[in-house]
């Protein structure tokens, strides 16, 4: 029996004296790693016993208050105890390949090496820099949490963590990007998500290969299944508490290091109308707004083009009360209404991405002052009638009621798409764009499953939270779309499981 042991310890002593000499690294090797990078520290040190140690760390990585209390004092007081014992407050590692040492002095690691025994440990020592917790730019509420994602991926599972204290809530981890290494965490609750749906997600996120992986938008562009579509099939967020409510759904959330935004995915064509606002007002209210906001974005797509096929082709179709009006204003315009129109837009979005590109306190005075100054010079020289500029003002405001910002712009496109098939075609051209529409959004998917649902494939019991926000005593059950394990939402008492 002891000979077994002896045999066992003697082969294991082999196998880790093999690996040394086939993956070796030396002080030499990492000197000419970090060769030109004036940032990288070398410091050699002996203990009181006399031992010699070498440091090796790039300091703008590291935290150095931490660095000469928890590594440096702790090794240059060791005596009896063995070296590395000295360090006992961080996470300490042992490697032995070079690729291994780039990697962990990359992530914010002090390299040490033990010269008398020839042994390289990797402490820990990332710098914790990070901005405070603030609220949320993006999807801002009058009541609610004010809490919203940073860059701290951990500080961000903490914030989800601390909403949804179930062991059931796991994290998978993740690597993406040959070059910056982005740390990928997959957020799922086990018993109620569809393990289809988990796998498929994993495979999405193992399958990433490309060098630069910097934030939410890169990640999603490679998970897509459908590279070319206007609409986004993840939905992106900096809410905390939207990402434990999708969880309970049975959604899983993608939380990227260094990115303030979460993925959520599989969502359906009707998540992008969803507003966090929609779950704090009562229920008729919220009712109410979301059905003005599918209003408004079919305005948004629509009224120019209607402008447009009406005087155009269908000017019969004009009651003569406002067809005085219309022929009035456009006595002497130089235009036809397609290009009137064509300019107008394209001035408006000029207008909206200047106020997004300036600084805060100007961006607003700019937008309010440059349209009324422009609207208002584009009448008096006769090359926009006042009719077009009241319908272009509407158009544009519509568009920002959609809480999707990523729509707001795929309702742009869709607008000039629209007009011209309603300067060729008419009335007739803007339903065919519809149709259209309608039959790109029936064949995409997330994750794979229908981004059309729950009006294709039918889902009646999923109705409740679409056009209207039924009251929430009356959501007992999850989606029916995303087949979660667990179906009822409440623990106990009637239609519990």
């Amino acid at each position: 029996m002891f000979s077994k042991k002896k045999s066992a310890a003697a082969n294991q002593k082999k196998n880790e004296e093999k690996n040394w000499n086939t993956q070796d690294v030396t002080l030499e090797l990492l000197k000419n790693v970090i060769a030109k990078m004036d940032d990288a520290k070398i410091v050699q040190r002996k203990t009181n016993n006399g031992a010699s140690f070498s440091l090796v760390y790039i300091q703008t990585l590291i935290d150095k208050e931490r660095l000469n209390e928890a590594v440096i004092q702790p090794l240059l007081l060791t005596r009896d105890q063995p070296f590395i014992q000295g360090i006992s407050t961080c996470s300490v590692l042992r490697f032995y390949s070079i690729e291994e040492a780039k990697e962990q002095m990359m992530f914010g690691a002090v390299l040490i090496h033990d010269q008398e025994n020839n042994e390289w440990w990797a402490v820990k020592l990332e710098n914790s820099l990070s901005r405070a917790i603030e609220n949320s730019e993006v999807e801002t509420i009058m009541y609610g949490p004010k809490d919203s994602f940073t860059e701290r991926i951990e500080q961000n599972i903490f914030m989800i963590r601390r909403r949804l204290p179930v062991t059931e809530l796991k994290a998978e981890k993740f690597q993406a990007g040959s070059n910056t290494k982005t740390q990928v965490q997959m957020l799922y609750i086990e018993g109620i998500a569809n393990p289809d749906i988990v796998e498929i997600a994993r495979k999405s996120i193992s399958k990433v290969n490309f060098d630069l992986i910097l934030e939410a938008s890169n990640l999603s562009a490679f998970m897509d299944d459908h590279t070319h579509s206007l609409f986004p099939q993840f939905m992106q967020t900096d809410r905390p508490d939207s990402c434990a409510y999708s969880l309970g759904l049975g959604k899983i959330i993608i939380l990227i290091n260094d990115t303030p935004f979460a993925l959520i995915a599989p969502i359906t064509f009707f998540h992008l109308f969803q507003s966090p606002e929609d779950y704090v007002h009562r229920w008729v209210i919220a009712s109410f707004l979301r059905i003005l906001r599918y209003f408004s974005f079919f305005i948004a797509i629509t009224l120019i083009p209607l402008y447009v096929a009406l005087t155009s082709h269908h000017y019969q179709m004009i009651p003569l009360q406002i067809l005085y009006v219309l022929t009035e204003s456009r006595t002497k315009l130089p235009f036809t209404p397609f290009w009137e129109s064509v300019i107008m837009l394209v001035i408006i979005e000029i207008i909206k991405e200047a106020s997004l590109r300036m600084p805060t306190k100007t961006s607003q005075t700019i937008g309010v002052i440059g349209g009324i100054v422009i609207g208002q010079a584009a009448v008096e020289a006769g090359f926009a009638s006042k009719v077009l500029i009241v319908l272009v003002g509407i158009s544009a405001i519509a568009s920002f009621l959609v809480p999707n910002y990523l729509v707001t712009k795929a309702t742009t496109v869709l607008q000039f798409l629209i007009l011209i098939l309603a300067s060729i075609l008419g009335i007739l051209g803007i339903a065919f764009g519809l149709i259209l529409l309608l039959a790109h959004l029936n064949g995409l998917s997330s994750l794979k499953q229908p981004f059309f649902a729950p009006v294709a494939p039918l889902y009646w019991r999923d109705w409740k939270d679409l056009f209207v926000r039924a009251p929430l005593p009356w959501a007992k059950l999850r989606p029916e779309y995303l087949k979660t394990v667990k179906k009822w939402r409440v623990s106990k008492g009637e239609g519990s499981e």
